[in-house]
Formats: C-alpha cells, sequence, structure tokens
C-alpha cells in the first residue's frame, strides 16, 4: 500500500520522501506492510533511521479503534512511539545533534511550547499537543505517522539523546514504559528509606520495581501470580505479596509511603489505599477500563491520597534516560521482526512476553 504523495505535495509547499513502513488499513485489518510520507526536514528538524521501536499496549488499542470513544483511530494508522535510532539528517537551526548520533523519540512530537505547562518543561499537559502518532499533523495535513517505519522526522526539541552504553532494543520501551514509572516516583518523592509498592508486574510494572530499587527504596511487589516471585525478586523487590492472600495483604496494612498501581484490569483499588501509612499516595499508570469505586474513609483516615500520572516532560524522560545510564537500567524485551508483529499483538493480550517486545526495524528491509 502507498499513500497518495503526489496529491499530498498539490496542498502543501513542503518537500517530502517516501519510506517504508507497518500499519493497519482498518480495525480488522492485520499490521501490514505499506509506504508512507514524511517531511523534508526543515530548519529546526531532525531525521532519524529508526533501529528499534518498542510495541506498547497503547498501540494495540489505538491499532484497533478500542479508543474510538476519545481518541478515535484515523486509517491507515502507523504505531509506534518508543523509538531509538541514529541522527541521518539535521537542519541548519539543530546544534544539539549531530549526523550519526543515537537518538530518541518518546510519545510526544510537538506541543505550543508557549503555555504554563510548557514553559514548566512539563510539556505532556500541554492542551495543545501533537502525538507521535494518529494525531492531527500541521505539516503534512492527516494525522502522523509512528516508529513502525524506517525513519522519522521530528522538531528537534522533541528529540532525546541515548547515553552510549545502553542497550538499544532494550531501550525502546524507556521512552513511554520507563518514563511512565519514572515520573510518579520523581514527583512523590521516591528515595531510599521510602516503602514503595508495585501493584503488577508487567511491561510497566518491571519498569517500576527497577527504578524504585535504584532510588534506594524498600520495594514490595504485590501480584496474583505466584509464578512471577522469583522474577520480581530477579527485577529488584525485597518481597512478593500474593495478593490474592487476605492475611498477606493484611500485614502489610498502614506500612507504605507510597504505591505504583500498574494494573490495567479491573481491581479493587481500596485494599491498596488501606496499605498507604499517613499522607501515602498511590499513583495509577493503568488505565483500567470500568471507573474505579474508591472508599472516602480509606482516604479520609489518614491523609491518603489518590493520584494519576501519564509520561513525563521532555527535560525529566532525558533525566530519566541519564538515570538508566547511571544504574544501567534498561527494560527486558523480546526482539522480534516486524513481520511477527500481529503475533506480538495476540500475544500482548494474553500478557504473554516478559515484559516489552522491542522490534528490530532492520527487518522493514527484508
Amino acid at each position: 500500500m502507498t499513500l497518495p504523495i503526489e496529491a499530498l505535495q498539490e496542498h502543501t509547499a513542503i518537500n517530502m520522501y517516501k519510506t517504508k513502513a507497518y500499519g493497519a488499513a482498518a480495525a480488522t485489518s492485520s499490521m501490514a506492510a505499506l509506504t508512507i510520507p514524511r517531511r523534508d526536514p526543515g530548519e529546526r528538524d531532525v531525521q532519524i533511521d529508526v533501529l528499534f521501536c518498542g510495541i506498547c499496549h497503547s498501540d494495540l488499542h489505538q491499532v484497533r479503534n478500542e479508543w474510538k470513544s476519545v481518541a478515535p483511530t484515523v486509517y491507515p494508522c502507523v504505531p509506534g512511539h518508543e523509538i531509538v535510532g541514529r541522527v541521518a539528517k539535521v537542519g541548519t537551526a539543530v546544534k544539539k545533534f549531530k549526523v550519526g548520533d543515537l537518538a530518541a523519540v518518546g510519545c510526544l512530537v510537538d506541543t505550543d511550547q508557549t503555555c504554563h505547562e510548557c514553559q514548566a518543561g512539563l510539556e505532556q499537559f500541554c492542551g495543545n499537543l501533537t502525538l507521535t502518532y494518529n494525531s492531527p499533523d500541521k505539516h503534512l495535513g492527516g494525522v502522523t505517522y509512528g516508529g513502525y517505519a524506517e525513519s522519522i522526522v521530528v522538531d528537534h526539541r522533541f528529540v532525546l539523546r541515548i547515553p552510549p552504553n545502553l542497550d538499544l532494543a532494550g531501550t525502546a520501551p524507556l521512552l513511554c514504559a520507563g518514563i511512565t514509572t519514572y515520573s510518579p516516583m520523581r514527583h512523590w518523592g521516591v528515595t531510599k528509606g521510602k516503602k514503595v509498592g508495585v501493584v503488577g508486574l508487567g511491561g510497566l510494572g518491571h519498569m517500576a520495581v527497577k527504578f524504585a530499587h535504584a532510588l534506594g527504596a524498600h520495594v514490595v511487589v504485590f501480584t496474583t501470580s505466584p509464578n512471577k516471585k522469583d522474577d520480581a525478586l530477579r527485577l529488584g523487590a525485597d518481597e512478593v505479596v500474593i495478593s490474592r492472600d487476605a492475611n498477606e495483604m493484611k500485614k502489610q496494612t498502614g506500612s507504605f509511603d507510597f504505591i505504583l498501581d500498574a494494573v490495567s484490569a479491573d481491581h479493587d483499588i481500596n485494599v491498596y489505599i488501606e496499605l498507604l501509612r499517613r499522607d501515602g499516595t498511590i499513583t495509577l499508570v493503568g488505565a483500567p477500563e470500568k471507573p474505579l469505586a474508591v472508599a472516602a474513609f480509606g482516604l479520609l483516615f489518614g491523609r491518603r491520597s489518590l493520584s494519576g500520572s501519564p509520561i513525563g516532560g521532555i527535560p525529566e524522560t532525558q533525566e530519566m534516560l541519564d538515570f538508566c545510564s547511571a544504574h544501567h537500567i534498561t527494560s527486558d524485551v523480546e526482539v522480534i521482526p516486524i513481520q511477527k508483529v500481529n503475533e506480538a499483538y495476540d500475544r500482548l493480550l494474553k500478557s504473554d512476553v516478559k515484559y516489552r517486545f522491542s522490534i528490530d526495524m532492520a527487518s522493514l528491509k527484508t
């Protein structure tokens, strides 16, 4: 499948080039090879040859139009917002990057850069942000296309440096799973001497365990699966609690400074609120489909807090990558060729991966 670049050029003065990609033509379609347009890099742009792209659970939701009530999918959809690659071209005004540098792109490729949130380095809260894919493309029209592609062109302000000692395949998921778990821990002051709980040991949860451990906290993993105990300890947990065991849960009552809830399935949040000590916080990074029923008294007694957190801003994402470099942290990944992406999506639904898929984009050339 090839998108009509010549027709697009009739409506814009921007020069474009073609690049190979993988995407879905409809909600019920399998992912398949296609050709998409990219803008030629302008003076403030960086063109990146994509080396690896992580698979996020949101990719699956978006491709299958499962968020149509809040973010309907425009087809063809090319997902991917966990991108690592090598700089191929830079614009004349770009000083931070040069050809040959390793670079990364996360969930954002543009914001208004003028609002209070952007000025504070919190671009993730900008009211005029452009997501890496399925977001209105102000340069070419249509929507943006993500990292399941040979190359991508991004404003240099949204491109991140990759420290040279990080494994590239394992670095890709840091651009979403990494920053999604790192950001709330930094915001809520996770540090040495704190007791931190992690609910769920999946793509997000396994990163949370690594970060909490590296930050010096006492880490407790809550899981429904006894067979995940050894892995949780390997990742850095100090304790593992089987959440179905009421007696084990009761022993933890009122003892946590911070709990990160990474579960997207329906579950009882109140049992975890009761585990917080005075002024403790539980932060949601998972997004259950059904609204959570919260008992007010669990929050009132103990002055406990319930919060949520998305990704981080660009400065904090760079901080996270540098922290990972210093502590030798990357995501645990299974590297796959792009041709196995449909199989990977099916396995993702079954939680059949430890703990993220990372696509070797060199396979797109075969």
